[in-house]
């Protein structure tokens, strides 16, 4: 039942859900969490909420040598090619009647999946590094074999549409954070309402789903090209959690132009680092309890920030790379921190891409931030390096939900996330970049297809999560976009001193301005984006379009804990507005 007096939102914010929704939790329930110890005080931790961490002195996770473990390199899986008559993965999963009736909308006729993968979402013991536990994550396995990897990552091509059958095979009596009700978004994947992943869509143990991924430009314009996008689960009020257990992946798309392939003799084609070269990094931010294993802090409405830092699974790994160019795909999956990378001997680099997007040029940079969900991929090269160890540092200063403090440290005193051993020079076929090197153009912006104006204002109200001023409600429409049309939308941060990285789904935006100020050429945000840092007292003015499919989809932020406690609106792209 949904309830909308301020008393009933102020419970939603302070409470996490279900069974803390509930205020029933046994002793011995809240002992199993990890919330309460044995005497029956609350038990502290670093990175928790002033409720939690008040009850006692902070606790740090235990020390772990870091750079004793090399990176898990994540391999792609292949898929299996389609000959079947394939008419009945058009089912969907939805509460919604209408929703799962207009599953022939997703464009199924010419974009028929030619590749189809399957995967299972179930529990694995893993251990994060030597001083920790071997523990229970949850993770996406592919449904025919086994991976030492704890993440996943497929490559996906245009023009070849593909399917993801997902079976959750989570245990349906879990206990502990989490919820075993799940709904995978391939962010920011260009797709039906029904494959999208919403946060509503979720489905339980035992059941499947199939998500039909078009791999098809955003209104057939080449120059709309996705190139490092992720999976997640997205189960309302438990993205936090879910992500947290582990239920992350990779999806990288090519074409003609960003092909994956160095040697490509094609005229038009780019010829960045691949294959081995081409090395996703999918950082995450934990704590983990005295025993060695991740915990979350269910009463933490603020956003956490651990104190271990993980590279593809694993806790501070080393890399041994060649001496030549690189193209890293960083991925910063959260929960709540923040981050500005920089290398340890301070060489510069090429950004070639934000939120995965190639940029119309590379911009030479020393540094490059990144808010969570952000994706950049940067090529680097080792040739002319002398040292034989570089680290990846992150330098920005980050101690609680409220975002950063704007502090940036030298690389000797901030966190060195990945350790590099550089090894021999090889031969490296890969495009030398310059400031001139055409990536890939941006759409143009025409006004004139404008045809709304909105506000979103990201606020706190009551001590809760709202989107211009109300909580979440998945039965309300906030917006009606109408298909074919362009709108502006202004995003504002009310709440105060906290960041908030403000994600939509569906469609990719361009930045305009940020509080008045146009974004000029060379600014790595003349891009196009689908997440927005947005500072503390701050608005974005962005230009967006709506085509191809109609739907639900949300708006959010992407701090996962204050999206889970209801920072997040819902917007429909229909065929007339008006109605």
């Amino acid at each position: 039942m949904v309830r909308n007096d301020i008393e009933s939102q102020r419970e939603r914010a302070r409470l996490n859900r279900m069974e803390i929704i509930d205020a029933k939790l046994s002793r011995r329930e809240m002992m199993k969490y990890g919330l309460l110890t044995a005497g029956g005080a609350l038990v502290a931790k670093s990175g928790l909420s002033i409720r939690a961490a008040s009850a006692g002195g902070a606790v740090t996770s235990p020390a772990t040598t870091p750079f004793i473990e090399p990176m898990r390199v994540l391999t792609p899986h292949s898929g299996s090619r389609l000959q079947d008559d394939l008419d009945h993965c058009t089912a969907t999963v939805s509460d919604d009647p209408k929703e799962a009736a207009r599953a022939a909308h997703q464009l199924w006729k010419g974009n028929e999946p030619q590749v189809v993968y399957n995967f299972t979402q179930k529990p694995r013991l893993y251990r994060p590094h030597p001083k920790l536990a071997e523990q229970n994550i949850w993770t996406f396995r592919d449904f025919n074999k086994d991976t030492e990897s704890p993440l996943t990552m497929i490559h996906a091509r245009y023009g070849e549409p593909s399917m993801v059958y997902s079976h959750n095979e989570l245990p349906a009596n879990h206990k502990g954070y989490g919820n075993p009700m799940v709904t995978t978004h391939l962010h920011n994947a260009h797709n039906a309402s029904e494959s999208d992943g919403n946060p509503t869509d979720y489905f339980g143990p035992g059941s499947y789903k199939t998500f039909h991924y078009p791999n098809m430009y955003a209104g057939g314009d080449e120059r709309e090209a996705l190139g490092f996008l992720w999976f997640h689960d997205h189960c309302m009020d438990y993205t936090s959690q879910n992500v947290y257990r582990g239920l992350v992946g990779t999806y990288l798309l090519f074409d003609r132009y960003d092909s994956g392939n160095e040697e490509d003799t094609d005229s038009k084609a780019i010829r960045l680092p691949s294959g081995k070269y081409d090395v996703p990094l999918v950082i995450e931010n934990k704590v983990y309890d005295k025993n060695g294993v991740a915990y979350f802090d269910l009463f933490n409405l603020d956003g956490i920030i651990g104190d271990k830092f993980l590279v593809n699974g694993n806790v501070q790994p080393y890399f041994e790379v060649d001496r030549r160019r690189y193209r890293f795909r960083l991925l910063n999956t959260g929960p709540s921190r923040f981050y500005q990378f920089k290398f340890s001997n301070g060489m510069k680099f090429w950004q070639v891409s934000n939120d995965g997007n190639l940029l119309p040029f590379p911009i030479e940079r020393d540094s490059v931030s990144m808010s969570v969900a952000e994706r950049m991929d940067i090529v680097v090269d080792f040739s002319g390096v002398t040292d034989n160890i570089v680290y990846l540092v992150n330098v920005l200063e980050h101690k609680d939900g409220t975002g950063p403090t704007g502090k940036i440290l030298s690389t000797s005193v901030g966190d060195k996330i990945l350790q590099f051993r550089l090894g021999a020079k090889v031969t490296d076929n890969s495009r030398v970049l310059t400031k001139t090197t055409e990536l890939r153009r941006l759409p143009d912006i025409n006004m004139s297809e404008v045809k709304k104006e909105r506000n979103w204002t990201f606020n706190r109200r009551n001590g809760a999560w709202v989107v211009n001023g109300e909580l979440f409600n998945r039965n309300v429409v906030n917006a009606r976009c109408q298909k074919n049309t362009a709108e502006i939308w202004n995003i504002t941060n009310a709440s105060g001193g906290w960041s908030h990285p403000i994600h939509m789904h569906y469609e990719e935006f361009q930045i305009l301005s940020r509080n008045g100020v146009p974004i000029k050429d060379g600014d790595p945000e003349k891009s196009r984006k689908d997440v927005i840092w947005l500072h503390p007292n701050e608005t974005v003015k962005i230009f967006v379009r709506f085509r191809d499919f109609t739907g639900k989809y949300p708006l959010h932020c992407h701090n996962v804990v204050h999206e889970d406690h209801a920072m997040m609106a819902r917007y429909d792209v229909v065929d007339d507005a008006s109605s």
